[in-house]
């Protein structure tokens, strides 16, 4: 998010607090997904909703990152129907132990959104596996 203009920020911020409440997590649960800085109390993630932006922070930026991509694969996966991509996220699932993929990614952080979404995305997956090979013409 560094490299995003003060507007872009801020409509990143509350397209991912929309996602995070519609997926219903807590403000506890939020700022502990976003490993949002000691500074930020659970019960001030409030103005994230209108005022202010999330904190420039490593951390934070790459847990937006993995979450703006979690919603785009939802989106892929469930391209008309909104209901069915918050229910897929609360609803236990095997290839996760049968736990809920969100209660995964609140659980185990950054472990669990990189599980969920390389279970959504398979591209991602791939990238991580260091499977990028190199095709040339012979």
């Amino acid at each position: 998010m560094t490299d995003l203009t003060s507007d872009a920020r801020l409509s990143l911020t509350r397209h991912t607090m929309e996602l995070l409440e519609g997926w219903g997590l807590a403000s506890r649960e939020i700022a502990e997904l976003l490993q949002l800085p000691d500074t930020v109390k659970p019960r001030h993630l409030v103005r994230f909703r209108d005022q202010e932006a999330f904190p420039d922070d490593p951390k934070v930026n790459r847990r937006v990152a993995y979450l703006s991509r979690i919603d785009e694969a939802l989106n892929t996966y469930f391209p008309r129907n909104a209901e069915m991509r918050h229910l897929w996220v609360r609803r236990a699932n095997k290839q996760f132990g049968r736990r809920a993929p969100v209660a995964v990614m609140v659980e185990d952080g950054e472990s669990g959104l990189i599980s969920v979404l390389s279970h959504l995305d398979c591209t991602f997956a791939w990238d991580l596996t260091g499977s990028k090979t190199e095709y040339s013409r012979a």
